[in-house]
């Protein structure tokens, strides 16, 4: 199931995309919202799959959803953990030696807004560079996973996140990455949430992104250096992963820092990215 919410800011309402790509089916009727509260109502979900199949949900008119604003798929995300130099290629290119362990940093929730949403440059910013990212969605409360244990069973699903980041405030300011991280509207995340069952295998999944038309990243999730199974262990392993949870899980190479002579985001610039079977996202960058 292809997942979404719909709607302005802060009244976003539910909504799932048909197998044909272009009808938005309301489902309101069922669930208040999309959250971590349904995504571990497993019983909930078998019946908005079962509707969805039996093609009983009500269509979203045209007309009203016409030019709606898509919002993020996953309303009240607990935490966002986010794999730095994840991707062999990355790594290289920043001169940076492949990690032995996943590097961990936190994005506060708040940075989270639509795959559309206007994206702002920090004020003071020199070096605001660009990012796609695998993101994976947390179903089940995962603390202390053992290598006996299956990962990706506590997977709800997979979604599109740009995981923006300013250079200077993160490598050039002291201390940890956060300064660099946490600028609003910093993380963009959709438009929907794919369900675990339409990705058979998140290790074969191709990332690209565009900036002004202008194709800056084409990677694939097979060179990470951690899988997604590996991190989701590794992490409940840290800190416990709850339902509604969020794993941005790296960018491969291609990136403003890794190019000899970096040209970093600026407003008017429009950044495209997109992941196969998870949608594609346009946004266009202002001054704060």
């Amino acid at each position: 199931m292809r997942l979404l919410r719909i709607g302005a800011p802060g009244a976003e309402r539910p909504a799932l995309l048909d197998q044909d790509g272009t009808t938005l089916r309301d489902l309101t009727g069922l669930v208040d919202d999309i959250d971590g509260r349904l995504l571990a109502d497993t019983f909930t979900l078998d019946r908005i799959r079962a509707a969805a199949g039996a093609g009983v949900l009500p269509v979203l008119d045209a007309s009203a959803a016409s030019g709606v604003r898509i919002g993020p798929p996953v309303a009240r995300i607990g935490k966002i953990v986010c794999v730095g130099l994840n991707y062999r290629d990355h790594a290289a290119e920043t001169g940076a030696e492949p990690p032995a362990e996943p590097v961990l940093f936190l994005k506060a929730p708040d940075t989270v807004v639509g795959a559309y949403d206007t994206v702002l440059v920090p004020r003071g910013s020199t070096k605001t560079d660009w990012e796609v990212e695998l993101a994976v969605v947390i179903g089940r409360t995962a603390r202390y996973l053992g290598d006996d244990e299956d990962p990706l069973a506590y997977v709800a699903g997979y979604a599109v996140a740009h995981d923006v980041s300013e250079r200077a405030f993160q490598l050039e300011r002291g201390g940890t990455w956060d300064k660099g991280k946490n600028c609003e509207t910093f993380n963009p995340l959709g438009p929907w949430l794919v369900t675990r069952d339409e990705i058979p295998d998140p290790q074969a999944l191709r990332l690209r992104l565009r900036v002004n038309g202008e194709p800056k990243q084409d990677g694939t999730t097979a060179d990470q250096i951690f899988p997604v199974a590996d991190v989701v262990r590794y992490v409940s392993r840290f800190m416990t992963l709850h339902p509604g949870d969020v794993i941005n899980t790296g960018t491969p190479a291609g990136v403003a820092a890794g190019q000899p002579e970096p040209r970093y985001l600026r407003a008017g610039d429009v950044v495209e990215a997109e992941i196969d079977g998870l949608g594609r996202q346009r946004q266009t960058f202002a001054d704060a």
